[in-house]
């Protein structure tokens, strides 16, 4: 029996309540807290207790759960995935974690045939996982607790106690073991050299890469090095998602909304390819993003030029290809309603394609307003030929960056209109780069939808439609619904029963009410609706 949004929410707070950290001597574990997913497989097996439904999902290799827990097996000392190809061990012998971290900490090694660093991230939406997702991405990389508890919101001890209770590890022991796990991934699918992995990795030298290595794993870093895959140029990373991936969709929505010079979508032997530039901390770039659907992972190629970027950078690849979403839970929610239902079948696995860089979508999203996406992306293409800097790459559509904030704020109103557009919207061009630039794109980790759309609101010339549609794909909120979108009302008209030519927004929002908390999701199945 599936489980409604609400008896889930109910479920989750007395879940958390009843969750306790355990404490041996020098270890501190955390049991698995359970999430959507794994609570109704719980419904579905009435009597069976949570260690036994996890064990039930890792006897069945069942890929909805990658992500979701970790399995450390007593009697190797490894940790590993549901998913690993390995026999699955007695119930006995397993202990299971709600992180890698939390795994970790309680004594247990990667497992270095499934690879632990290759899971989907578990992401919820609350304070604990965001804080989570910042220091996976790389936060205390380059930032001290202190600072980075001030960007937050808490102090230090705050932080470190929300962390315990959620994960059982502290902030410093999470952001170790993604440094260790994403040098791991590095050793294994790169031919980087040890330097080049440190301090890609975060580590402040060498030295202390190899120590907490060997530390951690009783193994020197160059034992578990492999011959990694040499083919093309740059570097080449694998990125994991949850099964099914509707990657035909997801890409041909990129290519509509690509901007001429900046990005593109290639046909290659293998089949479309993502392409962009990117300049990251006065690095310059470029990027490749493929699909290869056999190994459920997407494939990230990256000139070498970004090597000491490598993970903020891959973040923003999965964020933008959306990696972490949990195609069962979501469809298990909007299938419900026969109106997104058939568009389901379509299409399982949709994902809301989100944004490489947050600035880059705003002002895309402010060229949008009321003109077709063709138009858009034509006035895009202008924006970034004549203002962005030129840029080699091995891709002949990809020539230039996008312009930065300060530069689209140097810019006389006369030069933007000069690309195609009214006065009025190069001035929102102007305001939002300021906005920009007073920090107003950065996602406040405690902030709700709502509270962000209203921000955005306060932008000269930004309205209902473009901050909805900024949340939804910049900023991440899965219940962002730019209600006022021309398409989605004709879509949900043609959906509906008796069939119209078109909703109103009131009467879109009205219907889209029970989708909350994935509208998102439901947006984009709406859009792809309309292709059939």
């Amino acid at each position: 029996m599936t489980l409604t949004i609400s008896e889930l929410i109910t479920r989750k707070k007395v879940a958390a309540m009843e969750q306790q950290i355990r404490t041996t001597p020098g270890k501190q574990q955390a049991i698995a807290q359970p999430d959507a997913t794994s609570l109704m497989l719980t419904e579905a097996s009435e009597g069976l207790t949570q260690k036994q439904c996890y064990y039930r999902a890792l006897a069945a290799k069942d890929s909805r759960f990658d992500g979701v827990f970790f399995t450390g097996v007593k009697t190797t000392g490894v940790y590993c995935r549901p998913v690993c190809g390995v026999k699955t061990p007695r119930e006995s012998s397993c202990e299971f974690y709600s992180s890698a971290a939390a795994a970790e900490a309680a004594g247990f090694r990667p497992c270095l045939r499934c690879r632990p660093e290759l899971a989907p991230y578990a992401i919820q939406q609350n304070l604990a996982h965001a804080i989570w997702q910042k220091i996976a991405d790389g936060a205390l990389n380059e930032k001290d607790i202190e600072s980075f508890s001030e960007q937050v919101g808490l102090s230090s001890r705050q932080l470190r106690r929300v962390m315990l209770q959620e994960f059982g590890v502290t902030p410093v022991e999470l952001a170790q073991t993604q440094r260790l796990l994403f040098a791991k991934k590095l050793l294994q699918e790169t031919q980087l050299g040890m330097a080049e992995i440190a301090f890609a990795a975060g580590f402040g030298s060498v030295r202390r890469f190899n120590a907490l290595f060997s530390e951690r794993y009783q193994l020197a870093p160059g034992s578990i090095r492999r011959a990694a895959d040499s083919a093309g140029e740059g570097v080449s990373l694998k990125l994991a998602y949850r099964p099914p991936y509707a990657w035909d969709a997801v890409i041909t929505y990129l290519a509509g909304r690509a901007m001429p010079g900046l990005e593109a979508v290639i046909e290659e032997k293998g089949g479309k390819a993502y392409v962009r530039s990117v300049h990251m901390d006065g690095l310059d770039g470029w990027l490749k993003v493929a699909h290869l659907p056999a190994k459920q992972q997407l494939s990230l190629q990256v000139s070498p030029t970004l090597a000491p970027v490598l993970m903020p950078l891959m973040a923003r690849v999965r964020q933008q290809f959306d990696l972490e979403a949990n195609p069962a839970i979501i469809q298990s929610h909007l299938q419900s309603d026969a109106l997104l239902a058939g568009q389901i079948l379509r299409t399982p696995g949709m994902r809301v394609p989100g944004a490489f860089d947050s600035f880059e979508l705003a002002i895309r999203a402010v060229l949008g307003q009321q003109v077709s996406v063709a138009g858009a992306t034509t006035v895009a293409g202008r924006l970034v030929t004549r203002f962005g800097q030129p840029v080699t790459t091995p891709f002949a559509a990809v020539t230039h960056h996008f312009p930065s904030p300060q530069t689209i704020v140097s810019l006389s109103i006369d030069e933007l209109a000069g690309i195609g557009i009214p006065g009025a919207r190069a001035a929102t061009l102007q305001n939002i780069a300021q906005f920009a630039l007073d920090g107003g794109l950065q996602k406040q980790l405690a902030a709700s939808s709502d509270e962000m759309v209203a921000r955005l609101k306060t932008v000269k010339g930004i309205g209902e439609w473009t901050a909805q549609y900024i949340a939804m794909r910049a900023l991440r909120f899965s219940d962002a619904f730019p209600a006022g979108d021309l398409g989605l009302q004709k879509a949900a008209a043609l959906l509906a029963t008796p069939v119209s030519e078109r909703l109103t927004e009131k009467q879109l929002l009205n219907i889209a009410q029970p989708w909350a908390p994935w509208r998102a999701y439901a947006a984009l199945l709406l859009w792809q609706s309309l292709s059939k």
